[in-house]
Parts: C-alpha cells; structure tokens; sequence
C-alpha cells in the first residue's frame, strides 16, 4: 500500500507546507545588554540595529526570520568544519562511483570518512532512518535507503545525500551521478536540475524574500518541460540537522521568510521528468517515488546568507 501524501507530511520533517506566518516572542535588551547572538559583544555595538531593521519589515507583516536561527560567526565556522569532512566524502565519491557497486558499498564509503574525522552521520537513526546516507536511483526522488542488493547498472543516474555533524554543527548537501552510459534524456535532467540551483542563487541576496528564489528556480524547470515537487524542498540547517525556514521551490515571487545575514539553509530543488505527484511507499517507510515511475533529479548545496550575498558552505 502506498502512503498518502497527508499522511507523509506528518512523518517527515523535510516535508511541510509552512505558509503561515509564525510570530516568535522576542526578548527585549537593552543598549548596553550583551547581544542576544552570543557575539558577547553589547547589543548597540551588535545586532541592535539589525533588530531595528527586523522591526520595521515585521511591521509591514513580513515574516522574519526568527533569532534561533541567526549563526553568529563561531557557529558559522563551526558549520564550515562540518561541512569541510561532508564535501571530502562525496568527492570521495565522485571518484569511486560506478556500475556493478551496490548502494551498501556508498554506506560504507561515508560511514569509514565520517568516522575517520571523529564525525556522525546524522541520518543513521534520525526518526528511525537506518543507514548513513541516502541512494535514490532514477525514480526515487529522495529517502532511498542503500542495500547490498541494489546494484548501479549503466544508465541509470542516482542521488547521494551526505548530511554530517560535527563538534554540534551539522552540513548537508547532495549530488547527482550518472552511471556510465546515461541517455540523453536522462543527462538533461540531470544538468537542467544543476543550473537550476545557479538560478536560484542569483536570488539569494539579504533583505529578500526566500520565496523569489524559489518561484526563479519553478519557472526555469517548467520552462524547460519539467515538474517540481511540491510537498518536499529545502530547510535551515547548521545548529540543528533540520530548521526553519521551510524552503518551497512551488511558490510565488514575494512571499516566504525575509532573508537575512546569517541565515543558513539549503537549496535542493526536486525536479521531476514527468509529473510533479509522488508516493512513499509502505514496503520501508522512507522511499519517495514519483508517482509516473518517470526519473526525477535533485543536487542540493547549503548557502550563508552574507552582508552583500551568499557564501556556499557545502555542495
């Protein structure tokens, strides 16, 4: 039996339609208070002035960015340590993948590199996932677990999805592989779903609506005869493995989170050569497809918001 798409939002939390505006009471300082960010710098010298700016968009009822999720630079190179060990293990990869390997063997691979560097992976046991990493192979949109038995043959293209913590920080990022000769059709998608993510980035800029980026990156799929699914997109990570925002790639220009310095999250648009519709299935309880059986693609880096753009953290 497949399970409904309601019934996978409440399972996942990668998985949300959070459109809503979600108000978060702030504590009020004063000039001369430390900063709320843990700069230990005062707040007249730090962030009084960003709050000032906050104030003004809140006003206007624009949804801002909570201050949980605004990294101080500590934790932004604490994230960027992390996300030095994610990176090595999929060039790694890049290196070793190919036909006639299973996707136990990826598991392997990440699990010796994670370990190497006295880091965790943190998908093994998160709500119950069973292995270090995550295989999707042609219609497997995201969530495929590895397996012995499943074997990369030539002409098929495959997801990996590397999430790593390390020292508390956590780095997430994927790439897509193709597995010797890939047909045309199958190569397209892949490399429309790569310069969709430097369409969105063209977007990301502090003071923005994240929701611009998103709206950029649907219409350049659609464009190119492509869906988008809906139920599944990006989140902030860095602090914890999964953060506000929610991140849609089906959204309007002009709506979602103010982005702002500070901010941490990843950009992964799923993008499918058929249809938009998916499925997970009951036989593991993880595995989303697309409802056609059509392949679908996705890369997926992580991006700092800056004073003047974005750096990227991981791909």
């Amino acid at each position: 039996m497949q399970k409904s798409i309601l019934e996978y939002n409440l399972m996942r939390k990668k998985v949300s339609n959070k459109n809503s505006f979600e108000i978060e009471a702030e504590e009020k300082l004063g000039r001369n208070d430390d900063c709320w960010c843990g700069s230990g710098k005062k707040y007249k010298k730090c962030h009084c002035s960003f709050d000032e700016k906050l104030d003004e968009y809140r006003h206007k009822c624009i949804l801002v960015p909570p201050r949980r999720i605004i990294k101080n630079p500590v934790q932004v190179q604490g994230i960027r340590e992390s996300a030095k060990i994610n990176i090595e293990i999929l060039n790694y990869i890049d290196e070793h993948i190919q036909a006639g390997i299973s996707t136990q063997e990826i598991d392997n691979w990440v699990c010796t590199i994670t370990k190497k560097y006295n880091a965790i992976a943190a998908t093994l046991n998160y709500e119950g996932y069973p292995k270090s990493v995550c295989t999707s192979i042609n219609n497997v949109v995201c969530h495929g677990i590895p397996s012995k038995n499943e074997i990369l043959k030539d002409g098929d293209i495959v997801n990996v999805d590397v999430s790593t913590k390390y020292k508390g920080y956590f780095s997430d990022s994927s790439r897509m592989y193709c597995i010797g000769n890939v047909s045309a059709e199958k190569r397209r998608l892949v490399e429309i779903t790569k310069q969709s993510l430097e369409i969105g980035l063209q977007y990301i800029q502090p003071w923005r609506k994240i929701g611009d980026m998103g709206a950029a990156i649907h219409e350049f799929a659609v464009q190119n005869g492509y869906s988008v699914v809906r139920e599944i997109g990006g989140h902030g990570v860095g602090l914890e493995f999964h953060e506000d925002p929610w991140v849609s790639y089906v959204c309007q220009k002009d709506t979602g989170m103010l982005m702002v310095p500070g901010m941490v999250f990843t950009i992964e648009p799923m993008i499918n050569m058929g249809k938009e519709d998916i499925y997970i299935s009951d036989d593991d309880g993880w595995t989303v497809y697309t409802e056609d059986g059509l392949p679908s693609a996705q890369w997926e880096i992580q991006i700092l918001v800056t004073e003047d753009g974005y750096e990227i953290i991981s791909y």
